[in-house]
């Protein structure tokens, strides 16, 4: 067990009494000095739904809801030496700092997280998480924000204005803006379903790619798209995302690793599909997609 009795009621106890803690671990973190790895990929593990009230994994709609659990996942994870580090909310990576898991590891600060899974203003993705300031002021490497863009919903115009201003700010202080650009449409019911199809896919690349004064520090988040021209969109780096979990982990290890071998693809950022497999088996869920993205170089 990585989160002993004994670690959890710490951390409970620096939380109510110590929240100096915080900016104390903030500032003594060691940093890595590159954002790659040695073999030129970077690997992380997201842990950012919750913040958005996405806490369903398969048909269990509150699986990420238990906190404990989920940080007892994320120390496992992380204790794997080719997971390079995480990608969280505010929350979050101060819990793992706390915790003392974040030391020589990449950590992307989640900046958006306003846009509420199931929410009528879901499109409307304010940045209620991290901001470029404080991404610097606490020395973590980078911002992530998701951009799902709908044509027929106006909160598609103030995320993308802020998308863009934070990719703007990253950049004066040299830090990562993660774009993940997701093409959405409402069905009949009203309901969000992404655009899978080559063309959405690639607009949406173009879009992001886009953002901002600069794309010098811009990388996107992509699916693993069926089709691999979608990734000819762009020169920016890319990271696959896992996405939702299909339920059957062979078919999204496989997708990962052919998205994996296009030229421009540099890396996964995979959360519930590893933090929550199907047989529980945490550690061989990283493990078996750390060896899909070491073959895929």
């Amino acid at each position: 067990m990585y989160l002993t009795d004994r670690r959890w009621h710490e951390l409970l106890r620096v939380r109510a009494a110590d929240p100096a803690a915080i900016a104390r671990a903030y500032a003594d973190r060691r940093r890595r000095t590159s954002l790659l790895s040695a073999q030129g990929t970077l690997f992380l593990v997201a842990a950012d739904h919750p913040a958005r009230g996405a806490l369903g994994v398969g048909s269990d709609r509150t699986a990420m809801a238990d906190r404990r659990m989920l940080l007892e996942r994320l120390l496992i994870a992380l204790d794997n030496p080719a997971v390079d580090g995480v990608l969280g909310s505010p929350d979050i990576v101060e819990e793992l700092l706390l915790l003392d898991a974040l030391h020589d590891k990449v950590v992307i600060g989640s900046m958006n997280r306003g846009g509420l899974a199931g929410a009528d203003w879901e499109i409307d993705d304010r940045f209620t998480g991290y901001d470029a300031e404080s991404l610097v002021n606490f020395r973590l490497d980078g911002g992530k924000m998701l951009l799902r863009l709908v044509d027929s919903d106006p909160g598609t115009i103030p995320t993308l204005h802020a998308c863009a201003r934070a990719v703007s700010e990253l950049a004066v202080h040299g830090l990562t803006a993660m774009v993940e650009p997701l093409p959405y449409h409402r069905d009949s019911t009203g309901s969000l379903v992404m655009h899978k199809d080559t063309a959405s896919l690639q607009r949406a690349i173009t879009i992001a790619s886009g953002l901002g004064v600069t794309s010098a520090h811009t990388w996107l988040k992509i699916p693993a798209p069926q089709d691999l021209s979608v990734l000819d969109a762009t020169t920016l780096p890319v990271v696959v995302l896992g996405g939702v979990p299909s339920g059957d982990v062979d078919a999204d290890l496989a997708s990962w690793g052919s998205a994996l071998g296009h030229d421009v693809a540099r890396g996964l950022v995979v959360g519930r599909s590893l933090l929550y497999p199907p047989d529980g088996d945490v550690a061989g869920a990283v493990e078996a997609a750390a060896r899909v993205l070491k073959e895929a170089q």
